[in-house]
């Protein structure tokens, strides 16, 4: 039997050998090509998956895996686009508030970099930077080619959807492993995301990734080695990365829902109000972007060349530009049109004291309780539901303060969330010791 039939692949790895380059190429092939010779079925590659979440890949596996599954479907280039600056991206690993992709892409176009960001939607308890956007009325996160590099001639920047040509492989293997319990895979994991900003044509990647109680890792050692196998593989396929291993153990920002993120990004880049922690982790991130782009000599210039553009309203105006281009509110600065839920109640604190524990999972559970999610690909989701103005840890709150606003559909969904949040949020009389906000770089 020839080393490349599927059989002879998937029993490599079940008894913990390591696959070729060739085995890996011919594995890729075969979950493009569904019919015909070569063609994987579901049964086999679903096996393969589970082989990997239990044996693993070494870094040049990966490597060969991220590469396959970039090259499956079209490569973006952009030398003879007329764009000018390198072409630069963040992925976040996902987070609950986690709206950061709406601030950094137009920091970073106003700094003079490119960003052809290439988002998802929400699944799960985590929020979609796709679902946020799409609460603007018109804009659109699936454009033709024309119309996206026309946005990244506007606006220096453009958050939209993976086309259908990109990484397809990709495509395909995640829904497998999304029904055979082995989206856990480190490096599965990795060669999903890096396919996808590989074909995107990128110079260099920002890693966003999340460590606590609303993050996909929960724990730290687990995060670590998601954001080096990241760094390390994207540094083997050609593309210069870090990651920052950033805590979740409290919503970012104060909002968690898809048009109450976009309104707090619009306060935000106005300068109409800026959440301490959602400010800094921004500010970090743009500084690693512009560093790795070039932009800046080191990530602290870059900070502070990010609040330079941001206090000149010269990233309000990217934004602006960038959903205009894309079908959204001609002028989203002045009105943004977005919907707003017809039931909006407070959440009031059982007790007083200070805020010891959220269980940010849960918070990010209820906003999918409300509509504001989606528990399966696919769901509907409501824009106009979500939580706003949640308190932040360690803060100091008196019996029947809000703890949150609870923007809900009706009576009873606002009454279920009510009851969730403060279970999720735990009061003590003293303060607890709080997690740095950006925990550890990787790849500096």
């Amino acid at each position: 039997m020839s080393n490349l039939a599927p059989t002879r692949i998937i029993a490599t790895k079940r008894d913990g050998g390591v696959l070729s380059a060739a085995q890996i190429e011919t594995f890729v092939h075969g979950l493009t090509h569904t019919q015909g010779s070569g063609a994987w079925s579901d049964s086999q590659a679903a096996a393969l998956a589970m082989a990997i979440l239990l044996r693993g890949m070494n870094r040049d596996e990966t490597v060969a895996l991220t590469r396959a599954m970039t090259h499956s479907g079209e490569v973006l280039h952009w030398a003879a686009s007329g764009l000018h600056g390198p072409i630069l991206d963040k992925h976040s690993t996902g987070g609950v508030g986690d709206k950061v992709s709406l601030m950094l892409a137009p920091i970073v176009a106003a700094c003079g970099g490119v960003v052809p960001m290439v988002s998802g939607r929400g699944l799960g308890h985590t929020g979609g930077t796709l679902d946020k956007l799409e609460a603007l009325p018109g804009y659109t996160v699936d454009p033709p080619r024309d119309k996206l590099l026309a946005a990244l001639h506007a606006a220096g920047c453009a958050i939209v959807s993976a086309s259908a040509t990109l990484a397809p492989a990709d495509r395909r293997l995640y829904a497998i492993r999304d029904v055979t319990a082995t989206v856990e895979s480190v490096p599965l994991i990795t060669a999903s995301i890096l396919s996808k900003k590989l074909s995107a044509g990128l110079q260099g990647l920002v890693l966003d990734v999340k460590v606590g109680s609303g993050a996909m890792l929960p724990r730290l050692d687990d995060a670590r080695v998601l954001a080096r196998s990241l760094v390390d593989v994207a540094r083997g396929a050609g593309l210069p990365a870090r990651a920052l291993i950033t805590d979740m153990n409290q919503v970012l920002g104060h909002s968690a829902g898809n048009a109450l993120e976009v309104q707090e990004t619009l306060d935000y880049l106005s300068g109409a109000a800026r959440e301490p922690r959602l400010h800094a982790l921004t500010l970090a991130l743009a500084g690693q972007m512009l560093q790795l782009g070039g932009l800046a000599a080191t990530a602290e210039a870059g900070a502070a060349m990010a609040t330079q553009v941001l206090d000149g309203g010269f990233a309000a105006e990217r934004f602006a530009r960038m959903v205009a281009a894309l079908g959204g509110p001609r002028d989203v600065l002045q009105g943004a049109q977005l919907p707003v839920a017809p039931v909006q109640r407070p959440v009031p604190a059982p007790r007083g004291g200070f805020v010891a524990h959220i269980d940010v999972r849960a918070l990010g559970n209820a906003v999918v309780a409300l509509g504001g999610g989606r528990a399966r690909p696919g769901d509907a989701v409501d824009p106009r539901v979500g939580l706003a103005a949640v308190v932040a840890l360690g803060a100091e709150v008196h019996t029947g303060e809000p703890l949150a606003w609870v923007h809900a559909t009706d009576d009873d969904g606002a009454s279920r969330a009510i009851a969730t949040v403060q279970q999720a949020m735990q009061l003590a009389d003293t303060a607890p010791a709080m997690t740095p906000l950006i925990v550890e770089t990787i790849g500096a």
